[in-house]
């Protein structure tokens, strides 16, 4: 069996990262009908747009590579999601639901904020230059999207603490 190589980890970590995009179109499309706050909702289905892009540039990066693009499932989105799921199932009609959904996403966020900057890193090392302005355009995408939701997070008024 050969060795495996920093192209072989890119490979699969790219397979990794277009499982949790499609995964995370389906998440955002969901909060965004969960949530109440306009600006909220808003923000989750302009992102689930952009997510949609953010695939379709991922297809590139299969095809700069020479790879068919197929996603392999991404445990730590899956765990991500279900998480969301029991959030919105405990919170989604009280005053704290837009808070949650929120800490949801940015979690969803933040998971691609790292895999994306990976990826980056191996695309420069590995030479796929072509790739890496596809993937520092969605870099940059999901960073915009974290600073956005911390902004409404901020802006939105403090749901009351229930008596003890």
């Amino acid at each position: 069996m050969a060795a495996k190589t920093l192209a072989d980890a890119f490979h699969e970590t790219l397979k990794d990262v277009y499982y949790a995009e499609k995964s995370s179109v389906r998440a955002l499309k969901k909060s965004a009908r969960a949530a109440r706050a306009p600006e909220l909702k808003q923000a989750f289905e302009r992102h689930a747009e952009e997510s949609a892009e953010q695939i379709e540039r991922l297809t590139r990066v299969f095809e700069i590579i020479g790879k068919s693009p197929r996603g392999k499932t991404c445990e730590a989105m899956q765990g991500l999601t279900a998480e969301m799921e029991e959030d919105l199932e405990d919170f989604g009609d009280t005053e704290a639901g837009d808070d949650v959904l929120i800490g949801c996403a940015q979690a969803i966020e933040h998971y691609e904020i790292a895999r994306y900057g990976l990826l980056k890193s191996w695309a420069t090392k590995l030479g796929y230059a072509d790739a890496v302005g596809l993937i520092e355009e969605t870099l940059a995408e999901e960073k915009r999207t974290d600073e956005l939701l911390t902004r409404i997070a901020e802006d939105m008024p403090t749901a009351k603490a229930a008596a003890a």
